[in-house]
């Protein structure tokens, strides 16, 4: 016959205020950021297949001159809770992503860009290029990376 263990007989059952033990906290599972962005693909394709079904319904209806409002109703129904799950997904993942950074002009930059896609305006630190490989610098730059020319001084342009 197996002994109970020491501290088994020292440990008491947590009680709530009725005399009750506790139930355990429920686990918070957290969902890997692939598996977020495959539900997210997934429902784009399903959300541009509802739409082109829709679509052809309002088509077929304007055709047969058989409108019926209550059908239309339900696939948008359907359309707008398939956005609004990818509005919580496209949420999720942002949480997990770093801010993305933004140009005076308000459009996203992309890491790496040297300039705005949308207005053109220089990104972050001013760009120089190496007069010798045309390599992009930093503006603190002394020497260029790629081929160790000395980078142009603020002071000779």
């Amino acid at each position: 016959m197996a002994r109970p263990s020491f501290l088994s007989g020292l440990r008491r059952p947590r009680e709530d205020g009725d005399g009750e033990p506790a139930a355990p906290a429920p686990r918070r599972v957290t969902v890997p950021p692939s598996e977020l962005r495959r539900e997210r693909r997934a429902l784009l394709r399903e959300r541009e297949l509802q739409l082109r079904d829709l679509g052809g319904l309002a088509l077929e209806m304007f055709r047969q001159d058989s409108f019926r409002e209550h059908l239309l109703y339900e696939r948008c129904a359907e359309v707008a809770a398939i956005d609004e799950r990818l509005f919580e997904l496209e949420r999720l993942l942002d949480v997990r992503r770093p801010p993305a950074a933004r140009c005076a002009c308000g459009a996203p930059v992309f890491w790496g860009s040297h300039f705005c896609g949308n207005c053109g305006r220089p990104v972050g630190e001013p760009v120089v290029a190496c007069p010798t490989c045309r390599h992009a610098l930093s503006a603190d730059a002394r020497f260029c990376p790629e081929c160790g020319t000395a980078a142009p001084s603020a002071e000779a342009g």
